[in-house]
């Protein structure tokens, strides 16, 4: 219920720019103390600042045309990265799709008539996937993000808690041999969490920019990576970190 609130006021505020805590105290129907921990932890994650008596929305979060400019942002790289991982989706899996800039791409290499069974979360792989008259589309999340084109929010109920994935196909905001793969959304990230708990295989789809960062949340640590797909331009000192801890890192 938390993390599903917190989603909400932070879309409430980027739809009204400013607000007073009082209002966000009535507006949501909770204690004054409930809303200023709420606050304090978007404010953590940079999305709002605080000023005297409420909050203003951070405009450099601005969620208008984030996803269309990342995109966009390395373009070549992504598909290359997606259309690589293509090969490892075989007939009668059962696959996990993350959201993301790189991870549809995946749709565009697979032969029209395969049959698999495809669990996403992402608005961007439903419509691709859709045009696969084999592929059982199943989708999770309850509340639909614009920033990420994406579902978000999962309950202890969700189906999710319970699928066996035989390939989960990640995306992440950064990576770090330290602190692996992380994002900034806490929504998203009990679902990117639950996801590799769940899967057999986890396949880390990032390009180069991603590597030696961190982010707010980490979902899945370096152990936790099976096979980690980049660009070439990777710098060589990660790949050696990721050759040390027995995992694959791949460059196309």
């Amino acid at each position: 219920m938390k993390v599903k609130r917190i989603n909400q006021i932070e879309e409430y505020l980027e739809q009204k720019q400013e607000a007073s805590l009082e209002e966000l105290k009535d507006y949501f129907d909770v204690s004054l103390n409930t809303i200023r921990r709420d606050i304090n932890e978007l404010t953590k994650a940079g999305k709002i600042k605080k000023v005297y008596g409420g909050v203003v929305y951070n405009k450099n979060t601005s969620t208008t045309t984030t996803y269309e400019v990342r995109n966009i942002n390395r373009l070549a790289e992504k598909k290359k990265i997606g259309r690589y991982c293509s090969q490892y989706i075989e007939q009668h899996d059962i696959v996990y799709i993350d959201s993301g800039t790189t991870t549809h791409f995946i749709l565009d290499e697979l032969p029209s008539d395969i049959e698999f069974t495809l669990i996403t979360n992402s608005l961007e792989v439903i419509n691709k996937a859709v045009i696969f008259p084999n592929v059982n589309v199943m989708i999770i999340g309850e509340t639909y993000k614009r920033s990420t084109k994406s579902f978000t929010g999962i309950t202890d109920e969700q189906t999710i808690t319970k699928f066996n994935i035989n390939k989960a196909f990640m995306s992440a905001t950064a990576f770090s041999i330290n602190n692996g793969a992380s994002n900034s959304d806490l929504l998203e990230n009990r679902i990117k969490k639950e996801v590799c708990d769940r899967a057999n295989e986890v396949y880390l789809l990032i390009d180069s920019t991603k590597f030696g960062k961190s982010s707010l949340f980490t979902y899945c640590n370096l152990q936790g990576v099976n096979t980690i797909v980049t660009d070439s331009s990777v710098d060589n000192s990660y790949a050696e970190e990721v050759q040390k801890a027995n995992k694959t890192l791949i460059t196309v």
